[in-house]
């Protein structure tokens, strides 16, 4: 328990690993009124719903519930926490759908969990001119991605594991702050010769097993940064772009497509 200095007031509140800890979040916890930080992590005996009540710490701007049995939805009414940066709702058993009420939040964790449907359209949809990090990875959500998200300034995205399809090349462009990007094992169906420009910035890009057609971006290798690349399992063709970072890249990150040749792969046919 973390207390302001000059008033007394519980600002922050944790408990983590603590295999006795049992029990639902009471309700209650909404009288903490000056809360800041609320952690609960790595409570596997914590079940029940998340209480809509927290929705009521106008105060919070850091909330975390992870590796915990909590289960149920995710509550829309943590959408009125104007002052929260940071949620982190990952590895529970949370079901239904993701809250559009969660669009002002610009650090938004929530894999591992079973939410299931749609994102909506409008989600993240206020974030405009903040660093936006979301990882909604290994779930059940469907269908395509909002074509907002094309304009959200994402510094982490990470869709993997999901049942995702269509377009999802509106994601990339020059100058966006793009950092870390997985779409990894999803349907996702889009070109991504000609269209799509990779951000500067990148250092991280999982694209495999997708749907995705077209070649690899001759300009993949000026993005001096990129650590991490892999398009295996895809439907790309024509030859693997050569030199500086690709030397980093092996038969893994390529293998499985249509027709892509050159080392590492096969050589191309003449």
């Amino acid at each position: 328990v973390a207390c302001d200095r000059s008033t007394g007031r519980v600002v922050g509140f944790s408990v983590f690993q603590d295999p006795s800890f049992t029990g639902t979040i009471p309700s209650t916890i909404a009288g903490l009124t000056h809360l800041e930080d609320l952690f609960l992590h790595h409570l596997p005996g914590l079940s029940g719903p998340i209480p809509p009540a927290i929705g009521k710490l106008a105060n919070l701007s850091r909330l975390e519930i992870s590796w915990t049995g909590v289960s149920g939805p995710v509550p829309s009414s943590l959408g009125k926490l104007k002052k929260l940066t940071q949620l982190d709702l990952s590895f529970n058993s949370l079901s239904g759908a993701i809250p559009v009420s969660l669009r002002t939040i610009p650090g938004i964790t929530l894999s591992r969990n079973r939410l299931s449907g749609a994102i909506p359209q409008m989600f993240l949809s206020e974030s405009a001119g903040q660093d936006v990090y979301l990882d909604v990875s290994h779930n059940n959500l469907t269908g395509a991605i909002p074509a907002a998200f094309a304009a959200v300034n994402f510094t982490h995205l990470d869709l993997s594991r999901n049942g995702l399809t269509g377009d999802a090349s509106g994601l990339f462009g020059r100058g966006k702050e793009l950092q870390y990007i997985d779409l990894s094992r999803n349907a996702f169906d889009f070109d991504l010769s000609g269209v799509v420009v990779l951000p500067e910035k990148l250092f991280h890009l999982d694209l495999s097993h997708n749907a995705i057609h077209g070649s690899i971006p001759a300009q993949v290798v000026d993005v001096a940064n990129l650590l991490a690349f892999n398009v295996s399992y895809n439907r790309l063709c024509g030859p693997v772009p050569t030199g500086r970072n690709m030397a980093r890249f092996d038969l893994y990150n390529f293998q499985h497509n249509k027709c892509l040749c050159g080392a590492p792969l096969p050589p191309c046919k003449k």
